[in-house]
């Protein structure tokens, strides 16, 4: 039997008796690399519109250097964190599931760090990433991907 349709009578079964397989997926998107996150928050729709869970969506913004700073305008954080907020919101919008079930939020800080308490914040059961295929910077250095696998506290599926 195809896993697809194993899945879907094992979601049916766990949906009658109203107990998701996956309540909370947590996607952490790259606004900046749309041939990452794509496949991830496809997948990411798929298992929760199965399980009946939630997705969670996650942009993290890079801290900027304290050197830079005076060489951008006072509004410059306010200004990135609202269109940051936009962005997230036309993806969001653009996912197949019930907007009530899709939920989002934009962090500052390092990704796999931010990523990581975020899914402890809002009790994910789930993180699907977005990869890219290994090479050879990520094998000697280790890329966000390979470190949200490696500490977190809960499953993660990594989609290329």
């Amino acid at each position: 039997m195809p896993l697809a349709a194993t899945l879907a009578r094992e979601t049916v079964d766990r949906n009658e008796r109203s107990c998701p397989m996956f309540k909370t997926i947590l996607a952490p998107v790259d606004l900046n690399d749309s041939d990452a996150a794509s496949p991830a928050l496809d997948r990411a729709v798929e298992l929760a519109a199965l399980s009946g869970g939630n997705v969670r969506l996650i942009y993290i913004r890079s801290i900027m250097p304290v050197t830079y700073m005076e060489f951008v305008p006072p509004s410059f954080d306010e200004e990135q964190q609202r269109e940051a907020e936009e962005e997230l919101a036309k993806v969001a919008a653009g996912l197949d599931l019930p907007a009530e079930r899709i939920s989002s939020v934009v962090r500052l800080g390092s990704i796999y760090h931010e990523v990581l308490d975020e899914a402890d914040k809002c009790a994910a059961d789930l993180i699907v990433v977005g990869s890219h295929r290994p090479s050879m910077a990520t094998y000697l250095l280790g890329s966000n991907a390979t470190t949200i696998v490696r500490h977190a506290r809960i499953s993660v599926l990594v989609v290329r």
